[in-house]
C-alpha cells in the first residue's frame, strides 16, 4: 500500500485521522456525528444523481454510475454509495484508514476499490468518472484552488461534482469548532481548524476555473438537541454543493 504525498496533504491532518482511524465504524465513537451526517448527505447525492443522470428511482439508482469518493476515511460514504449501485472507487492519504475500509467492506459482501493516495496521484479511469465526492474534505487540505482543480481532473465532460464543507464566518467557528469540541464534545478536539474553513465564493472559483458550474447549494443545520441535520435557506455554517462539469 503505496502512499503518495502531494502540497494538499497536511501532516498534521493526517496524524490526527491517523490516530482515530479504528473508529470509524463505532457509531456512538468520536465520528457519529459523521454516521448521523452520512444518512442526511446521501438522500441529498442519491436525489441530485437522480436527477442529473436521469435515472429511475428504484432499488439500486446508481447503477452503471462511476464514483470517485475523495478522502473515503473508513469507506463510511463509500459504502452507502456502493449499496446503491454505484461503483466505487475510494481514496484516501491515511494508510489505516484504507486498511479499515478495506476490511469493513469484505465483511459487508461489497466489492469497493480502495486505494491509499491522493487525488493528484490518482489516474481517473478512461474518460473520467461520473461522479465524485468531496464532502468533509476541502477544510482540510492545503492549496484549495489546486487541489480542487485536482479533482475536477478526475470528472468526465458532463459529470458532477459534490461539495460538503463548514463556511469560515464568527458564527460556524462558534458552533462548529467552539461548541462542537470543546463544549458539546460531538468532535475531538483538533479535528477543524478555522483558518482551513471554506468560503462558498472561495470553492466556487476554483471549481468555475476548472470547467464546472455551480448548479445547486444548500444550507445544512443540526439540532443540539435531537441532532436531527436538515436543509436550511442560509450557507453561513455547514454547506452542499452540486457543480457540473462543461460537456465541451
Amino acid at each position: 500500500m503505496k502512499h503518495s504525498p502531494s502540497e494538499s496533504t497536511d501532516p498534521r491532518e493526517m496524524a490526527h485521522y491517523d490516530r482515530l482511524a479504528a473508529t470509524w465504524w463505532d457509531p456512538d465513537g468520536p465520528f457519529w456525528p459523521l454516521h448521523g451526517l452520512n444518512r442526511f448527505r446521501v438522500q441529498y447525492l442519491r436525489t441530485r444523481l437522480i436527477e442529473h443522470f436521469h435515472l429511475d428511482d428504484g432499488h439500486q439508482p446508481l447503477e452503471g454510475l462511476s464514483i470517485l469518493d475523495i478522502g473515503c476515511g473508513g469507506g463510511i460514504l463509500s459504502e452507502s454509495m456502493a449499496r446503491l449501485g454505484a461503483r466505487v472507487t475510494g481514496i484516501d492519504p491515511v494508510a489505516r484508514n484504507i486498511a479499515i475500509a478495506e476490511d469493513h467492506a469484505e465483511a459487508s459482501g461489497l466489492v469497493i476499490d480502495y486505494r491509499c493516495e491522493t487525488v493528484e496521484a490518482h489516474e481517473a479511469p478512461s474518460g473520467g468518472y461520473d461522479a465524485v465526492l468531496n464532502m468533509e474534505v476541502v477544510e482540510h487540505v492545503e492549496g484549495l484552488p489546486g487541489f480542487l482543480h485536482a479533482c475536477a481532473r478526475q470528472l468526465r465532460p458532463g459529470g458532477v461534482m459534490f461539495v460538503a464543507t463548514i463556511n469560515r464566518t464568527p458564527l460556524a467557528g462558534l458552533t462548529a469548532i467552539f461548541a462542537a469540541e470543546y463544549i458539546l464534545r460531538w468532535l475531538p478536539r483538533g479535528t477543524h481548524q478555522y483558518r482551513k474553513l471554506r468560503r462558498p465564493a472561495e470553492v466556487r472559483g476554483p471549481l468555475a476555473d476548472s470547467g464546472l458550474e455551480v448548479v445547486h447549494q444548500t444550507g445544512v443545520a443540526v439540532s443540539p438537541i435531537t441532532r436531527r441535520f436538515r436543509y436550511t435557506r442560509s450557507l453561513t455554517v455547514n454547506y452542499m454543493m452540486t457543480a457540473v462539469k462543461s460537456a465541451a
